[in-house]
Formats: C-alpha cells, sequence, structure tokens
C-alpha cells in the first residue's frame, strides 16, 4: 500500500514539474523576444563604479531593482534619486498631498533599504508637476545633482515614452537623456554611459492588454513607442526582493499590479522564471 502511494506520488510530482515547466516556456515565449541579447552583467565587475538611478517618483525604482541589487552586490555603488515624493499618486484612501508625500517618502526609504543602495537623494519638486517646471530646469537639475554624485552611470526612463507614457516619467528621461548627450565626454562630466529601462516588444503588447496604464498613455504610432531593448539583464535570482520592494510602497499597491499583474496568484518559484529579466537601451 505504501509503495503504491509513493508511486502515485512520484508520478504527480513528475506531472507537476511537467507542467510547470511548460508554463514558464509558454510565459515566456509570451514575454520575450529570443532575439534581444541577454548579458551577465550591465556594466563591467572589475572596475567598480558610482550609479545614479534617476526617477521622478518612488515606486518608478521597481522596473530596475533587480539590476540595482545585482550592481549592489558586485560591489559597486548605487544612488538612487527621486525628484518628487510622489504626492499625486493614486492611493485611493483620501489623503492630502502633504499626508501622501510623507507617506511615499518613508515607503521610498524603505524600499532603497532592501535595494542596499548607498544613498537616497529625495527631492521635493512638484508630482505631476515637473512640465510646469520646464525641460530646461529640469535639465539644470539633473546637471546639478551629477556635479554633486559624480557617477561614472547612468539609469533613466526613456526619452521618448517614459515607460509608459507619464508625462514626468518621459520629461525626466528626456532631459537626463540630453544632459548627457550634451556633455559626455567633456573635462568634469563623470558619466560615462547612460542606460534606459525599456520594454521588449512582446513585453508591450501584453501590457497592452493587461494594464489600464498602457492602455491610457502609450503612444498609438509604433515610431513614438519605447526604444527597442539592446539587452536584457537576468534579476531572476532577486525576485523575491523585487517583490519586497513593491511591497514597501504599500500605498501604490494598485497602481504596481500594472507593473507585474498576477504576482499574488502564481506561485513564485513560476512567476520570478517568467518575469525574469530586465530591459535596457543604451544611449550612444
Amino acid at each position: 500500500m505504501i509503495t503504491r502511494l509513493l508511486k502515485i506520488a512520484g508520478v504527480a510530482l513528475v506531472l507537476l514539474l511537467f507542467f510547470s515547466y511548460l508554463l514558464i516556456l509558454v510565459g515566456r515565449n509570451q514575454l520575450h523576444d529570443s532575439e534581444i541579447e541577454t548579458r551577465e552583467h550591465l556594466i563591467s565587475r572589475e572596475n567598480k563604479k558610482r550609479i545614479l538611478a534617476f526617477f521622478p517618483h518612488p515606486d518608478d525604482e521597481v522596473t530596475v531593482s533587480g539590476t540595482l541589487m545585482k550592481l549592489v552586490d558586485e560591489g559597486h555603488e548605487v544612488h538612487l534619486l527621486c525628484l518628487t515624493k510622489g504626492e499625486a499618486g493614486n492611493s485611493g484612501e483620501g489623503y492630502s498631498k502633504e499626508e501622501l508625500a510623507k507617506i511615499r517618502a518613508e515607503e521610498m526609504k524603505q524600499a532603497a533599504g532592501i535595494i542596499r543602495v548607498e544613498q537616497l537623494h529625495l527631492l521635493d519638486y512638484p508630482d505631476s508637476g515637473l512640465a510646469e517646471i520646464g525641460l530646461d530646469s529640469i535639465k539644470r537639475i539633473a546637471f546639478s545633482q551629477i556635479h554633486q554624485i559624480q557617477p561614472d552611470v547612468l539609469i533613466s526612463y526613456d526619452s521618448k515614452v517614459g515607460l509608459y507614457g507619464h508625462p514626468d516619467h518621459r520629461l525626466s528621461g528626456l532631459a537626463l537623456e540630453e544632459v548627457f548627450m550634451e556633455n559626455k565626454g567633456k573635462a568634469g562630466f563623470s558619466p560615462q554611459s547612460l542606460f534606459q529601462v525599456t520594454l521588449s516588444p512582446k513585453q508591450i503588447q501584453v501590457a497592452l492588454k493587461l494594464s489600464s496604464g498602457f492602455q491610457r498613455n502609450y503612444p498609438k504610432e509604433a515610431e513614438k513607442g519605447l526604444p527597442k531593448p539592446d539587452f536584457s539583464i537576468i534579476t531572476q535570482p532577486y525576485f523575491n526582493r523585487v517583490l519586497q520592494v513593491m511591497k514597501a510602497h504599500e500605498s501604490q499597491q494598485k497602481v504596481l499590479q500594472d507593473l507585474m499583474p498576477y504576482h499574488d496568484r502564481i506561485p513564485s518559484v513560476i512567476y520570478s522564471r517568467i518575469f525574469d529579466r530586465e530591459y535596457f537601451h543604451e544611449v550612444k
């Protein structure tokens, strides 16, 4: 009897592993493009660098948090900058802007601790008001922060869409790109590389089906869409900590559901092997 039960359990386990493997293969095929290069490292491990991740809002860092954690583990010095405190975010709890700014600032500090950044630079420019400040002013802010922090590598949103069309995302990405291109190679300007977070073409198609944010804001014309990735970085070993970073932004959980749909319904061992990489475009 015991032998028979063990055989049944063994068959059940084999079937479970097979269907899990099949689900992972199908999921990867739906999200990832095999022709896009996969890299082990964003930058060389041999020479330790200072990296500045430059974003407009608390929780924007979630999009590259696996890569940032990997950079920290490789011995690089990672700085994280947010232009705003996210007071215009949708929490669904009826907070005033002042209350939400305090809440999200604390959430950002907690997330930065999970990533283990060297320093969090949390500024206080108006959330959803960067357009009123203007591109030139944001460029001056970016240049000033670069001068103070002296990073070797920059990471930001792209300059065309801002991942899914948020004006603050696009404007901050555009400002940093223009500062980089106008000053690269000049004396006293430390950054040597700029990487912009993007998505694979297949991810974009899935996001347009599942994400209300993408459906509302993503450009209809293909030529105005996200830059095609130059490569991806495998971040699967950091998946559970990425989830911790997401959970740290407790006030924004409904918004973050769009970033990783159904992550709370599918076992982590499967989900982490489907959402197992982050995509980048290198500005040259």
